[in-house]
């Protein structure tokens, strides 16, 4: 039972593994290829002197090169940490400084530019190397050898199935992100939950859209179409203009990303000739029922909607194939390999149907965060269950469905408003493109709710046409006080929408101004 990463998918053979659309000759891979350039880079980082448990800092975009060094540093026991390469130093400094990163490996030409990673590193005196294919193997060009300058030639290591292969950070939506650490034994179950969840196997090709720093473009994929023997399209940066022309040009049959990659695809013509899509997945944030159905209809495939997060080494649950179950619109879906229950602040479960916390218990689950004894005590139940701050319910055949995030629920002078729902109903009004609700203060009622919406390309909707709509679909109490009209929606470096960031962003505008 493979559980490390060096043991999870197939060593050998001439099956393609990866596939780098580069024009006009893509680079293609094979299964025994990738694994004797991983087992290549592993001896180069142990003769530069990385041990168990070192962390390798990798500030590479998606690229052959991150590929390589992310599967060398979890097979030489070291904790992969994947960093977005568009990062200021500000923010490198922070995440090579909470790990205390041996090494950093930069893009070529990133030493002799100074750039932001490099400054970052050397403040910390952590290794610098540059990394790059150079159309033979993966080369790591020492710059620096910081910390382990006369620390080299380690031997090569055999990783364990608890090592820690991985340390992502949350987001920081409360405040400082915290360090997730992932072994090996996590990854794993990941994968193979993934992998039983859509039944991939080695005739599976998907498009990777999402950042590989990124938990979900990291297992979903990448890690989990590895580990069942299929293989992975591996271009640059998600690109709307080229999707479809690599989607198909390379026979891709399926892909998952985020909703705000689907809205843009969507807004794109489809291809003239249809793929033949097995499914789409969706994941990360909330997709919209208005938008799953429009994806279906548009590319004629199923849309399965999961549910995930960085401490649960990424899938939860998700909607189940058509042929094993119905998958429902504005649910995320039943548990994948992992236990779901709805439990008050008490730890104990509430009955089918209420709302209350949705907590999870499973291999895939992350013991604890690092040095946080706090976040620790506050985020595992007694009973070893782990607290995903999001609130929910389970409907009479066990599907999730997520209310909010329990900071974020709007408090309206006691009721309990959820903006996912809000969401959901503005999502149908034939002019917004994309709408964001969120608490804004209010003196009457303590809370009220605010709302940022984007118009579509030409349309026009003032405050009191939009208010009019949305009473006739909800409750009075639920309908916005505040609207923001803006051009763009805020989003993380992955395309996600954080309601908080978005809050902020709308209410530093004096007065809220309708497009009339």
């Amino acid at each position: 039972m493979a559980t490390t990463l060096s043991n999870s998918f197939p060593s050998g053979g001439d099956a393609t593994a990866i596939i780098i659309p580069s024009k006009p000759n893509p680079l293609i891979v094979s299964y025994s290829q990738l694994a004797a350039e991983v087992a290549s880079f592993q001896k180069k980082l142990a003769r530069l002197g990385v041990t168990p448990q070192a962390a390798v800092s990798i500030a590479l975009p998606n690229t052959y090169e991150f590929i390589i060094a992310f599967l060398a540093a979890s097979w030489q026991r070291g904790i992969a940490a994947p960093l977005n390469a568009a990062y200021k130093q500000e923010e490198f400094e922070f995440y090579i400084d909470d790990l205390k990163s041996a090494v950093a490996l930069v893009p070529k030409g990133s030493f002799q530019q100074d750039g932001a990673a490099v400054r970052a590193a050397r403040k910390y005196n952590a290794a610098i190397a540059e990394c790059y294919f150079d159309g033979r193997e993966v080369v790591l060009d020492v710059k620096d050898e910081g910390k382990l300058k006369g620390k080299g030639n380690q031997r090569v290591e055999k990783a364990q199935p608890d090592d820690i292969a991985l340390v992502l950070h949350t987001s920081g939506t409360t405040g400082r992100p915290k360090a997730v650490p992932l072994t090996h034994r996590n990854l794993t179950r990941t994968m193979k939950n993934i992998k039983a969840t859509y039944e991939l196997t080695p005739a599976d090709r998907t498009m990777l859209v999402m950042p590989l720093f990124h938990v979900h473009g990291l297992l979903a994929g990448f890690l989990a179409p590895l580990h069942s023997g299929g293989s992975v399209i591996v271009p640059p940066k998600f690109s709307a203009s080229e999707f479809w022309d690599d989607f198909i040009t390379h026979k891709a049959n399926w892909y998952t990303a985020v909703p705000t990659i689907h809205q843009i695809l969507l807004k794109n013509p489809p291809p003239q000739t249809k793929p033949n899509i097995r499914f789409i997945r969706s994941c990360s944030s909330p997709l919209s029922p208005t938008t799953l159905h429009l994806l279906e209809e548009t590319y004629n495939a199923p849309v399965l909607e999961a549910y995930a997060m960085t401490e649960a080494s990424h899938q939860m649950t998700s909607n189940p194939l058509p042929k094993n179950g119905k998958h429902q619109p504005g649910s995320v879906g039943i548990g994948q390999g992992v236990e779901i229950k709805i439990l008050d602040q008490d730890g104990k479960e509430v009955e089918q149907g209420k709302e209350a916390e949705i907590c999870i218990k499973g291999e895939n689950v992350t013991k604890g965060y690092l040095n946080n004894p706090k976040a620790n005590k506050e985020s595992f139940t007694a009973n070893g269950f782990f607290r995903t701050g999001d609130q929910g319910k389970k409907d009479k055949d066990g599907y999730v469905i997520i209310t909010g995030r329990i900071k974020e629920l709007i408090n309206k002078g006691g009721e309990k408003i959820s903006p996912i729902e809000l969401d959901n109903v503005l999502a149908r009004h034939p002019a917004i493109s994309e709408a964001v609700s969120f608490a804004v203060p209010d003196e009457m009622y303590g809370q009220e709710v605010g709302v940022a919406v984007v118009l579509k390309s030409g349309q026009k909707l003032s405050e009191s046409e939009l208010r009019a709509w949305v009473a006739e679909k909800v409750a009075k109490f639920k309908v916005p006080k505040k609207i923001y009209f803006t051009d763009n929606m805020p989003k993380t470096a992955t395309g996600k929408i954080q309601r908080r960031i978005v809050a902020d962003t709308m209410m530093k505008q004096d007065t809220p101004k309708a497009k009339l």
